[in-house]
């Protein structure tokens, strides 16, 4: 019996080492001169496989130790489909590896699984942009099934042939190596993935993972802790982390149901406050904008208007999720450690949000969205938290073109400016979120209405970028007609770049996004500091002219207590940048401190994180947004 399970425990982990021997050829030009001990991430790997492993085999043997003789073909029938369903698994997962890698930078996580709930959109993407990997992955499974079915038959009869008292009294000692697998450590705590990330290269640690045992876990933690198992980044006292938040801060309240909230006067008073339009882009990183030092050609109308309104030249996003940069621009909250609010229990009602701020004064508030708001739970989000109207693809009739994330955007701004128009005859102030849709995966937009770039497919990011971008252009264009155009503050904002990657444990370069603020009588300026999504809402609010109570966790531009910081979540981690200085916090692992270098241009992907002399009070703030975070949301304090 012992012999079986090894044989089978060697099999997975053969597996196993093909998938990272393979990553590692692949990825060896990003770390080989990285001064990192590499060549280790077989051997920290080859413990992550083994947990992985001895987890697996705890199955086959319970019903090996304990199957009488006579149930002997049921037993072997039933381990034969299991390690069938099991080895097919794996070699999907490890395949799907490849691809998941090249578009996250990271191994396959919780976002592998966390979208298998929207069939619809997420499989019209994966069957547009990877059917050369899917045919060639399910040739492997359909070879591996043939020769498995054919020399694997009556695999575990022979066990049985052992007297059945043996084989239960093997259990235990057989169980007891599988436990010390599965804790793979001597020490206090058995091992999990964080003992994956030995080196200050991220990709090396990304390796040296397991992706079976990152989605188990993955799915784990969001099970159970909803992703925050905040202790794992390290300990804080709650009123120190609040006191070292509101300091870095610069955000001084004393209510104790919302602990950011504080009344803030605006720069702009008018007794003729203004509407609000905040037009989110999906997925628009920096690079694609000139003005902001990326390449020319893609956004000529962004980079146009950017001459005529406030332009933030050194903005980061909350994070690499829609839903991260949704809340941060619709409720000026930084990404809290798990599962973004959008789609978390406690946040789907009195969670604050521009709604709750201008209610009182009358304002209509509306979310607009060219897909189905029930994707990310925005619909419940933005109903549950103020927002009056919710429109998305159901209300749009006879779209001009309809993609699977949804009816494209120029439909998308021609619909806004219809239900602006008639707010606006009605006399009734309103604030608006919309959200574009088109530069998605799988990129399916109208391209006659751009001049596609050359050299480049039709259906690429970079088409899909330029369309959005059209998108913008119209919709000032009908705008600017109208006479609601001079009432309104306008935000143009992304919610993170196209996708992150880079050699930096956080490639904080890939968090950089275009914003720009502008309409009526606002006048153009660069603001060259560091910026977040809440400080860009705060802006915009300021600039409607109205006092207002609210938690938001930065500030206008046109405060003195504006900080030149961002807070960055990377899959687990978290990057607070400080001027030029990144601390760096990681479940299970020491912080760590760096010097960050922007990059020279927009092609310059070379390692911009330098470490430097241990910045203690840097790194206790990253711990404290985490610990300070996460209990807000845990208490309900964003309110």
């Amino acid at each position: 019996m012992l012999k079986k399970l090894f044989k089978y425990y060697l099999l997975l982990i053969s597996i196993f080492f093909i998938g990272r021997l393979f990553l590692f050829i692949l990825y060896f030009d990003n770390f080989k001169n990285s001064g990192v001990d590499y060549w280790l991430t077989f051997i920290y790997g080859l413990r992550m496989d083994t947990i992985t492993a001895s987890i697996l085999l705890v199955i086959p043997l319970i019903i090996l130790s304990f199957t009488p003789v006579k149930f002997k073909n049921i037993a072997n029938g039933f381990l034969k489909y299991y390690f069938l369903v099991i080895f097919s698994l794996i070699i999907y997962i490890e395949n799907a590896t490849f691809p998941f890698v090249a578009q996250y930078d990271v191994r396959p996580n919780y976002l592998f699984v966390e979208y298998l709930i929207y069939p619809k959109e997420v499989f019209a993407m994966i069957f547009a942009d990877y059917k050369a990997e899917l045919l060639i992955t399910f040739m492997m499974i359909g070879v591996f099934i043939y020769f498995y079915q054919k020399h694997a038959k009556n695999d575990f009869l022979n066990v049985f042939e052992t007297h059945y008292i043996k084989r239960a009294a093997m259990f235990l000692p057989i169980l007891a190596l599988l436990f010390m697998g599965v804790r793979s450590s001597f020490g206090h705590r058995g091992a999990n993935i964080s003992d994956a990330m030995y080196t200050t290269n991220r990709m090396v640690n990304e390796i040296t993972k397991n992706s079976l045992y990152s989605i188990s876990y993955a799915i784990y933690s969001n099970t159970v802790h909803e992703g925050s198992e905040v202790k794992q980044y390290g300990k804080m006292d709650i009123k120190e982390a609040l006191e070292r938040v509101k300091k870095r801060l610069s955000i001084e309240s004393d209510d104790k149901k919302s602990i950011f909230s504080r009344i803030e006067k605006s720069h702009f008073k008018s007794d003729k406050p203004k509407n609000l339009v905040i037009f989110v882009q999906e997925s628009m990183g920096y690079q694609f904008v000139n003005a902001l030092g990326g390449e020319d050609g893609i956004t000529p109308n962004f980079n146009r208007l950017s001459k005529e309104a406030i332009l933030f030249k050194d903005l980061y996003s909350n994070g690499t999720r829609s839903v991260r940069g949704l809340a941060g621009v619709s409720a000026g909250n930084l990404a809290v450690p798990g599962v973004g609010v959008l789609k978390r229990n406690k946040s789907q009602e009195n969670f604050f949000t521009i709604a709750s701020a201008l209610k009182p004064f009358g304002y209509h508030t509306s979310f607009i969205y060219g897909g189905e708001s029930r994707f990310d739970n925005m619909r419940g989000w933005y109903s549950g938290n103020g927002f009056d109207e919710i429109i998305d693809q159901p209300k749009f009739e006879n779209p001009t073109f309809v993609a699977p994330w949804g009816v494209c955007d120029e439909d998308l701004v021609v619909k806004a400016n219809e239900e602006f128009k008639k707010l606006h005859i009605k006399g009734q102030k309103f604030a608006t979120v919309m959200f574009s849709q088109s530069n998605h995966s799988p990129f399916e937009f109208p391209c006659e209405k751009i001049e596609l770039i050359k050299d480049v497919a039709p259906n690429s990011v970079k088409n899909a970028v330029k369309y959005a971008d059209y998108a913008i252009g119209r919709f000032i264009e009908l705008a600017k007609k109208e006479p609601y155009y001079k009432d309104t503050v306008f935000v143009v904002i992304a919610d993170h770049n196209v996708r992150v990657y880079g050699d930096d444990m956080v490639p904080v370069d890939m968090f950089h996004i275009p914003a720009v603020i502008f309409g009526g009588d606002i006048k153009p300026m660069i603001y060259d500091k560091t910026a977040t999504q809440p400080d860009v809402l705060a802006t915009a609010l300021d600039l409607i002219g109205l006092d207002l109570k609210y938690p938001i966790m930065g500030h206008s531009i046109f405060s003195n207590e504006k900080q030149n910081i961002s807070l960055m979540q990377f899959d687990t981690s978290y990057a607070l940048k400080a001027d030029d200085k990144i601390a760096i916090v990681r479940p299970g692992q020491k912080p760590l401190t760096f010097l960050y270098k922007n990059p020279k241009t927009y092609l310059d992907k070379s390692n911009h994180l330098t470490p430097i002399t241990s910045d203690e009070e840097l790194k206790k703030d990253a711990l404290a947004f985490v610990v300070a975070l996460d209990y807000m949301y845990n208490k309900k304090l964003y309110r």
